[in-house]
């Protein structure tokens, strides 16, 4: 029993302060239960350093990405996949991730631009306010003294030349090379790369060799001059394309001189070019090895690769070999390739499903914006996120999109500075990307009401996932 004058001054302390401490009984419970007494709590964020994306939905922290900062410890590889149907923000998300990369001065922008409006390729603002002019690749324009990349450019070896022509030939043809056909480019061009010295060998050079092969080419493998010529006619045909068909001026001559290697940012615009066309995987298969034979250089600038549309890359087999390659460079020489692409089925189940899975699999950035459900479910299958994340897609408005940084999975709002809206939002954002500005107090309404009923959907996602475990 407590003594008199001890309770006496708990109670005038009660009487003056009020009520110190509450004793109350233990609570058991399960975590699922637990988890409805105590807000949930966001997770952790990828760091302070690198480039500013938007804030994180769900905690309202600001959300920073950059693959060279994270590329370690957090990241196995620097390569960043961007997913997502048209209208919902890729656009926009692609070029202020540029804009902000090239304010570090070791950064370095290569972008694939197969889109554009006006005669113009989307990229095109942002390369005037750079004041870089867009390497445009156009086949009636390249007549007319236009852009040349030549194949056998001698800043590319001579084994990288041999490489890029098998890649052209087999793209186009859509099967690989047999032996024979293989055998009559190989000796075509080194005849070629031996005998013309006083200028820059070009592809009519090869045409003609194969038409028209040299009795010492046939000697060298003790077979008919007859045969060789047989052999290199399928060959010579699909070479004639770039020299004399619909894709003549932009590969048969010297390489333009002026290009400019060393600017911050190199755009090739392809908004010339029917995407559908065989075209369109044929320059990619060139400009991706001129690319690496010319650009990328062991002198520590970090590097990053976009490429629009970068279906016509994963969904060839020849093309996606050829950029698998060239996505190892990451770790060795600083580069980061950007892939977006509009569905992941376009890929998966192309022609070139074993390639697109490597491809895939390096890539340990994904970044899905809104998808239609079916495809959210597939998406997800294929690059392994969590149910709730599946199930927020297609509820995701435009500038929205859930973020899986090597396992770190976050919904991420992107945020447009004022300076960055103009470059932006050109005419084709302006029907696809930038409702937010045209009507601002709907937009942020709609947002708002996404954003809530996503957090509803992880809770509960959270909250029955945790009762399972715990009845398990």
């Amino acid at each position: 029993m407590r003594d008199p004058l001890s309770a006496l001054s708990d109670a005038f302390t009660a009487f003056l302060f009020g009520s110190v401490e509450t004793t109350r009984l233990p609570v058991r419970t399960s975590t699922g239960q637990a988890q409805a007494v105590y807000l949930p709590t966001a997770a952790p964020g990828l760091g302070d350093s690198g480039v500013i994306i938007g804030r994180e939905v769900y905690s309202g922290k600001g959300y920073i990405y950059d693959p060279f900062q994270l590329y370690g410890q957090q990241l196995p590889a620097p390569h960043w996949l961007v997913l997502g149907e048209s209208g919902n923000g890729k656009s926009a998300l692609e070029k202020t991730y540029v804009l902000r990369q090239l304010r570090f001065r070791d950064r370095q922008v290569v972008v694939l631009d197969a889109q554009g409006e006006d005669g113009v390729g989307e990229w095109n603002l942002i390369a005037q306010e750079l004041g870089i002019t867009p390497i445009r690749l156009d086949p009636t324009a390249a007549l007319n003294d236009g852009i040349r990349l030549n194949p056998l450019d001698p800043s590319i070896t001579t084994t990288g030349q041999l490489a890029l022509l098998r890649t052209i030939i087999e793209v186009a043809m859509g099967h690989g090379l047999d032996e024979r056909s293989g055998f009559a480019l190989k000796v075509a061009h080194a005849y070629v790369n031996d005998t013309i010295t006083e200028r820059q060998p070009v592809l009519m050079d090869i045409v003609e060799q194969l038409r028209h092969p040299k009795p010492e080419s046939a000697e060298a493998m003790n077979v008919d001059i007859d045969d060789v010529r047989a052999w290199g006619l399928d060959v010579a045909l699909v070479l004639d394309r770039l020299v004399d068909g619909d894709l003549r001026g932009m590969f048969d001559g010297p390489t333009t001189i002026g290009i400019d290697l060393d600017a911050p940012l190199i755009v090739f615009d392809l908004s010339h070019i029917d995407r559908n066309s065989i075209a369109m995987p044929i320059l990619m298969a060139i400009v991706g090895v001129w690319l690496e034979h010319t650009w990328i250089r062991p002198d520590r600038k970090k590097r990053i690769f976009l490429v629009e549309e970068a279906w016509h890359i994963i969904n060839s087999p020849f093309v996606a070999q050829l950029f698998q390659r060239l996505l190892k460079f990451g770790r060795r020489l600083g580069l980061s390739f950007v892939a977006v692409v509009h569905h992941l089925s376009d890929v998966v189940d192309g022609a070139a499903a074993k390639e697109a899975a490597a491809i895939l699999k390096m890539a340990s950035t994904r970044t899905i914006y809104a998808q239609k459900a079916d495809e959210a479910r597939a998406t997800g299958k294929v690059i392994g996120l969590p149910r709730w994340a599946v199930e927020i897609i297609p509820t995701l408005t435009p500038g929205i999109a859930v973020w899986d940084v090597n396992g770190n999975v976050q919904v991420v709002k992107h945020l447009i500075t004022e300076a960055e809206r103009p470059l932006v939002f050109t005419d084709r954002a302006m029907t696809e990307g930038s409702a937010a500005d045209l009507l601002p107090d709907d937009v942020r309404a709609a947002e708002l009401e996404a954003e809530q009923r996503a957090a509803r959907i992880e809770h509960q996602q959270r909250l029955n996932e945790s009762s399972e475990s715990t009845v398990a």
